[in-house]
């Protein structure tokens, strides 16, 4: 189940130009490393080297990768890019199957409005954090007419957390 958090965008934004300066440092690093290690051990003095230099850089993006999804997700420092791309594989879950989101919000059901709800507040977010205000001004007027519909039927509109049985439950129908 993911939940929204506040957060600061400029917070956000600093956090993650940090991270993704570490992760890029790092990536360079061992891709350099990697190849010239592989060049000086299997290549030829004055051959062709380029399989060796392309390799040490694939081993280098794995590593990376590696690092990123084991030890480095848990960490403090790269907490706010986890979040992000939490946030917007959340959103894309919904995305997914957004033509039944609509289709059932019509016909009135509770939990794809609840999901709709979330979804705009998810995306309301996403756009806050990366400073992206035109696309945000283009939802403004469909997510209070939602908001406003939610209210007159008496649903809760605080939908902070996105369940994953509602999309199994639009999934199956």
């Amino acid at each position: 189940m993911f939940e929204l958090k506040p957060c600061d965008p400029a917070t956000y934004r600093q956090q993650t130009r940090r991270s993704t300066l570490i992760v890029a440092v790092l990536f360079l690093a061992l891709a350099m490393l990697l190849s010239s290690l592989a060049v000086r051990l299997f290549g030829e003095p004055g051959g062709d080297n380029f399989r060796f230099n392309v390799g040490g850089v694939f081993a280098g993006v794995l590593i990376t990768l590696a690092l990123v999804r084991g030890p480095f997700w848990t960490q403090p420092w790269f907490s706010a890019a986890v979040y992000g791309w939490q946030l917007k594989r959340s959103l894309m879950s919904v995305t997914n199957v957004m033509h039944k989101v609509t289709e059932r919000v019509q016909a009135g059901d509770p939990t794809a409005m609840k999901m709709l709800r979330f979804y705009h507040l998810g995306l309301t977010q996403m756009h806050a954090l990366d400073a992206n205000s035109s696309a945000q001004a283009q939802l403004v007027g469909e997510v209070q007419a939602h908001a406003d519909n939610m209210q007159r039927l008496g649903i809760e509109t605080e939908q902070t957390r996105l369940d994953p049985t509602w999309l199994d439950a639009l999934k199956s129908a």
